[in-house]
């Protein structure tokens, strides 16, 4: 199926690029079996595919607006909108 992986020692299974784009659906069916591969471009790792795992599910809020209302506001900085500012800043926004 997946003729040009290979596997490399400290590595793990891998394929190239263009064997990559070649094999797509193949590749993906593999990762979504459970195995983890690593796609290589002129021999050196570049990126790897693994399977999706279960995230945690949120906490959902359940209460109410008037507990919200109830809790004590921040009043020690920094406050978003500095940080948010900084960071514009910084990028030269």
């Amino acid at each position: 199926m997946l003729d040009e992986a290979v596997t490399l020692p400290g590595v793990g299974l891998s394929i190239s690029v263009r064997a990559a784009r070649a094999k797509l659906s193949a590749l993906l069916e593999l990762v979504a079996g459970g195995q983890e591969v690593t796609i290589t471009s002129d021999g050196k790792p570049k990126a790897v595919l693994s399977p999706v795992t279960q995230r945690p599910s949120r906490k959902v809020f359940t209460g109410t607006w008037e507990q919200l209302k109830k809790l004590p506001l921040q009043t020690k900085g920094p406050f978003a909108e500095e940080i948010i500012r900084a960071d514009r800043d910084g990028r030269g926004w």
